[in-house]
């Protein structure tokens, strides 16, 4: 009986892009690399109607002698999958460097004369396709020599980072909600004394987990640097004084209200960190790589 893997990486937000084509994209738990069937058919410019248009397409008596055993047997056995996350939904997709294969006996096929009017549309996306390739190839391959790959992804980050976070910080003003605060002290079971009361220290490090290590990857640690605690353990200001203006406030205050949501509807602090964690995980510093 056919064994159907868990995808543990991939998202239908996080597709692989070239040009203006997107194509679903999946890494499996032993490795396999996929993409979805679908994606590669509208790649192509087959559609998405339904998912044998591919296979029709390929099956064609035209263009058979130029299907090697390798696309064949892909075909006609499409890679059943499990999607991630809760309840993900079983999908079907073809390991990843099989477009490259299909695109290179289109093309094959072009060059021999072979194809109708309407299939040589469907060669100049093949073509595109491969240019991309080849691109995308290059320059994968020189970040791997080079060790460039390596800081790639934290240039990334530090576009996100910019965007969120000035480079000197603001005059205070009110961030945070008394309700915010009220809800924490009722989930937590606390004395809600008057809000001018200093506050419990913990209460810091719950406000870091629960909005600042869930706003963007790495925001943290980049304030943590603009921002550290002297010998006394005092800031020298709040840490959403360093957020900007267009995109760091907006994105606070709607994380704040979203999760005020959470807390009205929890009874407990383990029912409302359990939704929190759901709802809204914290955020990794790991960019994914957008091939555009």
């Amino acid at each position: 009986m056919e064994k159907i893997l868990k995808a543990t990486h991939g998202d239908a937000t996080r597709p692989l892009k070239i040009g203006d084509l997107e194509i679903g994209c999946y890494v499996l738990e032993n490795g396999t690399r996929v993409l979805s069937g679908r994606g590669m058919q509208s790649a192509l410019g087959l559609g998405q109607r339904h998912g044998s248009l591919l296979r029709g397409f390929l099956n064609k008596g035209n263009l058979k002698p130029y299907i090697n055993d390798e696309i064949a047997d892909a075909l006609d056995s499409p890679i059943r999958f499990v999607r991630p996350g809760r309840g993900g939904k079983l999908a079907t997709g073809y390991e990843a460097t099989i477009l490259a294969d299909i695109c290179d006996s289109i093309l094959s096929a072009r060059k021999s004369g072979a194809l109708t009017d309407k299939q040589l549309l469907i060669a100049e996306q093949a073509e595109m396709l491969t240019r991309a390739f080849a691109k995308v190839g290059i320059i994968a391959l020189i970040d791997e020599a080079t060790g460039y790959q390596e800081v790639r992804d934290r240039y990334a980050l530090q576009k996100i980072l910019d965007q969120y976070l000035r480079k000197e910080f603001a005059a205070w003003a009110k961030r945070f909600p008394d309700e915010f605060y009220k809800e924490m002290f009722r989930l937590r079971g606390w004395e809600i004394k008057p809000l001018t009361v200093n506050k419990p220290q913990v209460v810091g490090k719950y406000t870091t987990n629960i909005v600042y290590e869930r706003l963007a990857p790495g925001i943290v640690e980049e304030l943590e640097k603009k921002n550290p605690k002297n010998e006394r353990g005092q800031r020298k200001t709040r840490h959403h004084q360093w957020l900007t203006d267009d995109v760091g406030h907006p994105a606070l205050a709607q994380h704040i209200y979203a999760v005020m949501g959470l807390m009205r509807a929890s009874k407990t602090w383990d029912q409302f960190m359990t939704l929190l964690n759901s709802a809204y995980p914290k955020k990794g510093q790991t960019i994914p790589l957008l091939l555009e």
